[in-house]
This record gives structure tokens, C-alpha cells and sequence, in this order.
């Protein structure tokens, strides 16, 4: 999907997903109509998701962790897939550096790293080695509630 000017402005205004559609539309001098339809198709192509997001600071009993994964095999969007579908799992980038896949995860105490490892990670083949990195505390972190 291309993205042109007015796709980019409905966007922006978008930060407040509160927005209503006719307030954008009036701003950009364009109808209600072809704001909501715009939205649409962004986001049935996935560029853009209107949700909630919370301050996981905020959510009692839970924590952030980002998890640099080192892979035995080069198939890295395969196994990047495959990490994002773990319980807890936030999001998963494909990166350069020492690791190839970074993991953000979003645990609890009833389900911590301990049970992320052996009852989530052990179902993925090739994963040569993990380092975790525990978020003490974060600044304008914000992540979708996980189950």
C-alpha cells in the first residue's frame, strides 16, 4: 500500500485514537467519508492499528523484559514469526548486532521469565542462546495488555 500525504496527516492525527473522523476530516478539508475509508484499508493492510496502550508500570503484578535472541539458522523471519506468537510476546524485531531477533515481552509473577523459558521459548528449534534484560524503569514505554 502507498503511503501519500494525506494518509501520513490522518495518521498524525490519529495519536489520539479518540479523534472522531469528521474532526479530522474538517481539518484536512476532506469528507468524513474518505477519512473512515483511508483508515480502513490501512488498517486491513496492517500499516496502522487504533488500540489501547498502557504504561506497563501501571499493570499490577507485571513486568517488561527484551530478550535478545541468538538463532542456530539464518531463517530469520520464520522464527521471528514464530517468537511472536508466544504467550506474553509483544513484539519481536528482526535486528543487526550480536543478537538477530530482539523480543519484547510482557510477564507476570505467575507467569515469569522461568515459565516464559520453558514452557514458551523450548518449542522453538535452533535457538542457540538468549540474554534477558529486565526493565527497572522505563520513560513514554507504552505496550498493548497482553493475556
Amino acid at each position: 500500500m502507498k503511503i501519500d500525504e494525506l494518509n501520513i496527516s490522518i495518521i498524525t492525527r490519529l495519536k489520539d485514537g479518540r479523534v472522531p473522523f469528521k474532526k479530522i476530516a474538517e481539518e484536512l478539508s476532506v469528507s468524513e467519508a474518505t477519512v473512515r475509508s483511508r483508515v480502513r484499508k490501512m488498517e486491513k493492510e496492517g500499516v496502522v492499528e487504533i488500540t489501547g496502550l498502557v504504561d506497563p508500570a501501571a499493570i499490577p503484578d507485571q513486568y517488561v523484559v527484551f530478550i535478545g535472541v541468538k538463532l542456530n539458522d539464518m531463517d530469520l523471519v520464520k522464527k521471528g514469526k514464530e517468537f511472536s506468537l508466544l504467550r506474553g510476546v509483544v513484539s519481536v524485531s528482526v535486528v543487526t548486532g550480536r543478537f538477530d531477533l530482539i523480543v519484547l515481552a510482557l510477564l507476570r509473577k505467575s507467569f515469569g521469565i522461568l515459565e516464559f523459558y520453558t514452557e514458551e521459548v523450548s518449542k522453538i528449534n535452533d535457538v542457540g542462546s538468549v540474554e534477558t534484560f529486565v526493565v527497572y524503569k522505563s520513560f513514554d514505554l507504552k505496550v498493548p495488555l497482553v493475556n
